[in-house]
């Protein structure tokens, strides 16, 4: 006696995924293809394009673009003093507000990471966070207020005799900056701290070294690739910020020159202008790679 056993074709779905398990490589391809297809296009497109309009020529009396290639922007920038200063302004405020953001963020994040109760930790970092749901342009103003005129910060240096930074001085921008980028400081920081081992403490002081040689020999250095995945953000927003020196004091940085020039018409100077951020960029991402940084991230 024979048993007939009935079997059913597979379906499409389950040949197709058959077929794609075998090629991991097309699996990818389908996986980023639209993400990337969308950078490729939109962002990487649209620098090309500005990049272009930094070899094109601008008529000096209409202001008119015309698709003929040109040095002129670039023999403005090497030749005028001012844009020199106003580059070397915004790397200077962005390694002073990385310093201070180091400086500020590691003892908070390291009091959260090791010392902190669970508790305690928890509502840290919902303050450390509280400030990047807020409207970016709402910190903005606020700070203007309390920097301007009778603003709080006056009302709170008063007492001992010191007046407040004002809207004019490279000091406000400073504060600002810090106050506003300090999160993506302590963030990665915090992480690296949680990452190392209390047994590695533990052994280095088994072997008599001091509180202060632990951390300057085991803990800076497993903490540095986190340092440096922090400043490549304190870094950059800086370096590319506008909005935060044009609302907060009167000076300017590379950012305000592009916006100034791109709303003035001169595409050919700002165009070249903002390929130094993008140089200063990749030197620093170049730099801080060979840290660990992304591997931190």
């Amino acid at each position: 006696m024979t048993v007939a056993i009935e079997t059913t074709a597979p379906s499409r779905g389950r040949r197709l995924a058959t077929w794609l398990h075998a090629r991991p490589r097309l699996q990818l391809a389908l996986l980023l293809g639209l993400p990337l297809g969308f950078f490729v296009v939109f962002y990487l497109g649209s620098l090309i394009v500005l990049f272009l309009n930094a070899f094109w020529e601008a008529d000096p009396f209409s202001g008119k673009i015309t698709p003929a290639f040109s040095l002129d922007a670039f023999v403005t920038l090497v030749t005028v003093d001012v844009y020199r200063v106003i580059a070397l302004r915004t790397v200077g405020m962005a390694l002073l507000v990385t310093l201070t953001c180091i400086v500020i963020g590691f003892p908070v994040a390291y009091y959260m990471a090791r010392i902190a109760a669970p508790r305690t930790r928890r509502l840290l970092l919902v303050a450390i966070l509280m400030p990047l749901w807020a409207s970016y342009l709402v910190k903005i103003y606020t700070w203007h207020t309390m920097l301007g005129g009778n603003g709080f910060i006056d009302w709170l240096l008063e007492p001992i005799g010191l007046g407040s930074p004002g809207l004019t001085s490279l000091v406000s921008s400073w504060i600002v900056f810090t106050y506003l980028w300090l999160p993506y400081m302590v963030l990665p920081i915090h992480t690296g701290l949680e990452r190392i081992p209390s047994s590695l403490l533990e052994a280095s002081a088994d072997l008599g070294a001091r509180s202060g040689r632990t951390f300057r020999r085991v803990v800076i250095p497993l903490i540095l690739p986190s340092i440096a995945a922090g400043s490549i953000f304190t870094f950059s927003l800086t370096l590319g910020d506008y909005i935060t020196p044009d609302l907060i004091s009167n000076t300017l940085f590379i950012g305000n020159v592009i916006y100034i020039n791109s709303s003035l018409g001169n595409l050919p100077l700002a165009a070249a202008y903002s390929m130094l951020p993008v140089l200063i960029m990749g030197g620093y991402l170049f730099i801080v790679r060979r840290l660990g940084a992304f591997e931190a991230l």
